[in-house]
């Protein structure tokens, strides 16, 4: 299966208010009308560090003063701007890479725990897939894996002994899906909803997209990349997706000049 993001939330920007704060404050903003909501978001907050308003606003459209602040490394700013993404398609070897990134991110994953895990998917790697004899060997063993799992388990539901609360009988399934799951492979398919800000999604990028021998990683990199491309462009206008030999994806740091 396709490695796959849904973008199923993004920032939102009461700028009525905003500009009535700004009034309180005697001053004004001269907003860049093409800006999108999370670059206005970022362009108001950096601005109230020095409350650069009024006669005190450089002539910097939004674009432009985004790139300067990131050229100048004060990226503290793109924090206040999170994405919300529902990420499928990936095997459970690439989670246990992805939740390291705690800083900036937030991750609810599917639990082997609560779920049946009896019609699990597989994500087989395309470096086997390419490899008729490696395919036939790797589906013969998530096959396998899975079969176990079902034998297990309803090995395990015949021991159960009569319980005399709910809860009781939910730790009781959780222990044997626990148990059972311990067959299951890296390449068991599952399902993470995550909320990363722009600054941790930045760094993903910069220290995940680009790894050559990691493609699954890369994959999920330039999907996440394409959705906050079209979102705010302006905060990750030094990314690119470019594609390997292979046909594979890749995200690469583009060098741009800053005014």
């Amino acid at each position: 299966m396709k490695v796959r993001a849904y973008l199923v939330a993004r920032p939102q920007f009461d700028v009525k208010t905003f500009l009535e704060f700004l009034q309180d404050r005697g001053t004004s903003w001269q907003q860049t009308l093409e800006a999108t909501e999370p670059e206005s978001i970022v362009e108001a907050s950096g601005r109230i560090c020095y409350m650069s308003f009024g006669d005190k606003q450089s002539p910097r459209g939004t674009s432009e003063y985004i790139r300067h602040l990131i050229a100048m490394g004060h990226e503290s700013v793109l924090e206040h701007i999170n994405w919300s993404f529902v990420v499928t398609g990936i095997s459970r070897a690439l989670s246990h890479q992805l939740v390291r990134h705690r800083v900036g991110i937030a991750f609810s994953q599917l639990s082997q725990q609560y779920h049946d895990e009896s019609d699990a998917r597989f994500s087989m790697p395309s470096q086997v897939r390419r490899n008729a004899q490696a395919a036939e060997e790797w589906e013969g063993a998530v096959v396998a894996a899975r079969e176990a799992y079902q034998r297990i388990l309803k090995l395990l539901e015949g021991e159960e002994r009569s319980f005399s609360d709910k809860t009781g009988r939910r730790e009781f399934q959780r222990a044997i899906r626990s148990a059972a799951r311990s067959v299951l492979p890296n390449a068991t398919e599952t399902v993470v909803f995550m909320t990363a800000n722009a600054r941790a999604l930045r760094h993903i990028f910069t220290v995940r997209g680009g790894i050559v021998g990691d493609e699954e990683m890369r994959a999920l990199a330039s999907e996440l990349l394409r959705h906050v491309q079209r979102e705010a462009p302006s905060l990750f206008f030094d990314f690119a997706i470019q594609t390997l030999a292979d046909g594979s994806p890749i995200v690469c740091k583009v060098t741009s000049t800053t005014k």
